[in-house]
């Protein structure tokens, strides 16, 4: 996710310090990401440094922000740019699965099983957040953000599902090798 577009996205509601802009970020996504403030002010100055947000007076103690034309222009862009999926993060996920079915003396079923099990309870929670709510019923973000995690939810879920049949077809397909035969005998 990009922090820096989501700053400029706050700012252009108008000037904040550091503090504000997490606190916004938090509230526009349903708690569901926090932001680290050291991250915030990291960012905060790349963004000064490229002059997409301007400092402004310090007032009480608080060095304010405010976006700049430029800024507003690179907000343009990436709103009208959908995001790649290139340009998404790797999926710490499939590369654990990948990594498992190679390294000796791991059990394969058993990663997938624990996975499914915190896939699952994850689900329960955020359906239940759904139900009772956690926020403003009426704050539409809140709302998309925890919704894209229900269905996120049930896609890993589907994926482990689909993994475990596969590995299964596969392990039992296998034809039986030396390396096996030297396993089973002890030989």
């Amino acid at each position: 996710m990009s922090i820096r577009n989501s700053l400029l996205a706050l700012l252009e509601r108008g000037p904040m310090h550091g503090y504000q802009l997490r606190v916004a970020f938090e509230e526009s996504v349903g708690g569901t990401w926090s932001l680290n403030i050291g991250q915030v002010y990291t960012t905060l100055a790349r963004l000064e440094r490229d002059e997409l947000v301007a400092p402004l007076p310090e007032s009480e103690g608080q060095r304010p922000y405010e976006i700049t034309d430029r800024g507003r222009a690179e907000l343009a862009r990436w709103f009208a740019t959908p995001i790649e999926r290139s340009d998404r993060p790797r999926d710490e996920l499939a590369i654990k699965l990948a990594l498992a079915m190679t390294t000796p003396g791991v059990d394969l079923t058993a990663v997938v099983q624990t996975q499914r099990v915190a896939g699952i309870r994850a689900l329960q929670e955020y359906t239940r957040l759904k139900a009772h709510g956690s926020g403003d019923p009426d704050d539409l973000s809140w709302l998309l953000v925890l919704e894209a995690m229900i269905f996120q939810c049930e896609a890993e879920i589907r994926w482990l599902d689909f993994c475990e049949s596969t590995i299964l077809r596969k392990r039992t397909a296998r034809p039986v090798t030396r390396v096996d035969v030297h396993e089973e005998t002890g030989a």
